[in-house]
This record gives structure tokens, C-alpha cells and sequence, in this order.
């Protein structure tokens, strides 16, 4: 399935007109016709406004297989408490995010983050760097009570670790693992997708500049019990 049989797809899956879709991004109904036509192809902005509106990675729109995290449906239930959840996203922000300072290895080669708030703890612990694997944990009262693995590597020479630091300080309260669904700065463009909630989850996240794909990283988690 080509790119203009793909979103004629999902727009039709949605309930959506053209005349619909074009009003929400913001584009002409004659341009989401040329799109669906194969006359023309999206910009960058409109491909990110796609696959916000459509909860859908902008990697599975351009690819003729879908993406197993293509489908966004989030859950309501909060297994960690707001208290928990803020402390988790202040750790994210203090650590990696922020070119914190790294603790003492805890594993031959590996990069070490710590940040402590009274009974609550996080570490962050990864191996590699323009192929790389981690580990974060949440320990309350010493006890490990939340976990997420990731793994990802760069694709291109054009990746900026600053922008992808800066996507991560902005991780949301609703979904504390990486950065916001969709965000963008200049040439690059980052888009989260993730399933389920802080008790179960995946989620896939992808950088492009201009019209390539950069970087991508796969991540996974939920509650310890």
C-alpha cells in the first residue's frame, strides 16, 4: 500500500471527508485530493499534523507495512500516584535530559544517572551511543515499583542529541517515558507513539530532519509488583 492509498485508508477508517481533514490541518481540500491522486506529496509540517490528528507515527504513513505501534489507544487508569509521576518526570528532566553528571558505573561500560527525592529514586542506566540500551527504574521507599527498557540507534549523520535532549525535557505528565506526541524545532521533527499506560506499555519514537529519518528508538515498561 502506497502513501496515497494509505491515507485515503485512515481518513476513510476516521469518518473523515476530505473537505474534513483539510480543515483540520489547515490545507486546501484540493491539496488532500492531489495527495490521495498521487499528484503530490505532504510537506514535513503537514506529515507531523497527520500523524498527530491520526495518533499514528509518521514512519507507518510513509511505509507500506504498518507499524505495530501505529494504533494509539491510551487507558485511562494510573497505577502510579501524581506525586510518583511528578518525580518521575522532574528525574527524567534532571538527568540524561539535562547533561546531568553520571554516577559511578553499576556494570562494566555502562552510563549511570541517579536523581533522589526523599523515599523516591531513579536510575537510568544505558549502554552504547549511536546504538544504545537502558534501563530505568523507580524505586519508592527502596522498593522497585516501575521499570522501562529502551533501544535505539542513529540512522543518519544529520541527528542532533541536543534536539533529541530537548524533545525528552518535555516528557508529558500523562505519558511519562519519552517526549510529547509530536514536537518540532527548525529542520528536525520528532513523533512519539505509544499504547497502553504506566502499567503496561510500548512505544516507538522517530527524529527526522527535513524529509529523513535520523534517528528512531524503541521503548517498553510498566508497574512492578
Amino acid at each position: 500500500m502506497n502513501f496515497q492509498e494509505r491515507i485515503q485508508q485512515i481518513r476513510k477508517e476516521k469518518g473523515f471527508s476530505q473537505e474534513d481533514l483539510a480543515e483540520k490541518i489547515g490545507i486546501s481540500r484540493q491539496a488532500v485530493a492531489k495527495w490521495e491522486a498521487g499528484l503530490t506529496y505532504p510537506e514535513v509540517d503537514n506529515l507531523i499534523a497527520i500523524s498527530s490528528l491520526f495518533k499514528i507515527s509518521i514512519d507507518s504513513l510513509l511505509k507500506s507495512e504498518q507499524d505495530e505501534c501505529s494504533n494509539y489507544q491510551p487507558k485511562a487508569k494510573k497505577v502510579l500516584s501524581e506525586d510518583l509521576i511528578d518525580f518521575l518526570c522532574r528525574a527524567k528532566g534532571a538527568t540524561y535530559a539535562a547533561n546531568g553528571t553520571t554516577i559511578a558505573s553499576s556494570r562494566p561500560s555502562s552510563h549511570d544517572y541517579q536523581y533522589t527525592e526523599g523515599d523516591c529514586t531513579y536510575l537510568d542506566s544505558y549502554f552504547g551511543g549511536e546504538k544504545f540500551v537502558g534501563e530505568e527504574v523507580l524505586y519508592h521507599q527502596e522498593i522497585p515499583i516501575f521499570s522501562m527498557n529502551y533501544s535505539g540507534r542513529v540512522l543518519g549523520d544529520g541527528f542532533s542529541g541536543d534536539f533529541l535532549k530537548e524533545v525528552l525535557l518535555l516528557v508529558p505528565k500523562e505519558y511519562p517515558f519519552r517526549g510529547p506526541f509530536v514536537h518540532q524545532n527548525g529542520d528536525f521533527s520528532y513523533h512519539c507513539i505509544v499504547n497502553g499506560d504506566v502499567e503496561w506499555f510500548q512505544g516507538y519514537e522517530e527524529i527526522f530532519l527535513l524529509k529523513d529519518k535520523v534517528y528512531e528508538c524503541f521503548y517498553h515498561g510498566g508497574s512492578i509488583k
